[in-house]
């Protein structure tokens, strides 16, 4: 899973990070009625950015989520779309809510990231990789310069 590179255009990745996030006043709302609901909303607004869950886990007061972010969209974005829109479609959904938690605040503000980094001999691994495959390439497409303009006839005596 470490050597697990996804690509863009010119970007090979590897971005794993892990989230935490709480409803307002860490109310234990997640627990039965409204978790496979949190749960599906989750998932379709991660699907909807192109971000991959690896693992999640809803607990009664908070929300643990380990994601594939892709780096053409910042994590605090991501973080401020998952929370904004499932509010929304929480609110949408279940209209009982609106009366608990007052303003359609449902998550708490702020959230908890830590990046999930490469271990050393991976990151070892792919410099050698790439340095190899680097010299590959330049011996693949060496050619001598020639001029375009100038004929390499003997001189007329």
């Amino acid at each position: 899973m470490a050597n697990q590179a996804n690509s863009l255009a010119h970007t090979k990745w590897n971005c794993k990070c892990h989230i935490v996030f709480t409803p307002k006043y860490r109310r234990k709302v997640i627990y039965y009625q409204y978790r496979d609901d949190l749960r599906e909303f989750i998932k379709q607004l991660c699907s909807f950015k192109g971000v991959r869950i690896i693992e999640g886990h809803m607990m009664p007061d908070h929300v643990h989520l380990l994601v594939e972010i892709p780096p053409k969209l910042a994590v605090s974005a991501f973080v401020g779309y998952l929370k904004g829109k499932s509010a929304l479609m929480m609110f949408d959904k279940h209209a009982n809510l609106k009366y608990k938690f007052g303003n359609r605040h449902f998550w708490a503000i702020g959230y908890y990231v830590s990046t999930v980094g490469l271990n050393e001999k991976t990151i070892a691994k792919y410099i050698r990789d790439q340095e190899k495959k680097d010299i590959t390439e330049d011996k693949l497409s060496v050619r001598e310069y020639e001029d375009p303009f100038h004929e390499n006839r003997k001189p007329n005596k």
